[in-house]
């Protein structure tokens, strides 16, 4: 009979994700905006400005003009933290694409259940 480990059990959660967001890419792959790890929870930054470890992060923006997920504290971190001297929202913006690998790819090892 096999065993489980408990460190390894699935964890499932619902998320809702906007119905035109990009399939998440693969692991590795270059990010497509598809938004899936900061519905699940935030980075570090996020957590900061979220207050919470889990869920959505207040940062995530949804771009209709261009069908996909932004991050508000790499795009406009003054809207989320009311911050507008330019040296601190410059340094919050590279503090953030540091915070989510930006440029570096998809690193949710997330797996995603379609919706029937």
């Amino acid at each position: 009979m096999p065993q489980t480990n408990p460190d390894k059990a699935l964890r499932w959660q619902t998320v809702h994700w906007h119905p035109d967001a990009p399939v998440k890419p693969p692991e590795g792959a270059p990010c497509n905006g598809c938004g899936l790890c900061c519905l699940v929870e935030p980075c570090p930054l996020g957590m900061l400005v979220s207050r919470r470890r889990r869920g959505v992060c207040v940062a995530l923006r949804w771009s209709a003009a261009q069908l996909r997920y932004q991050c508000a504290m790499v795009s406009d971190p003054g809207a989320v933290t009311g911050w507008t001297n330019p040296w601190a929202v410059s340094a919050l913006t590279a503090l953030a694409r540091r915070s989510i690998a930006a440029g570096v790819g998809c690193d949710a090892g997330l797996e995603v259940d379609s919706v029937p």
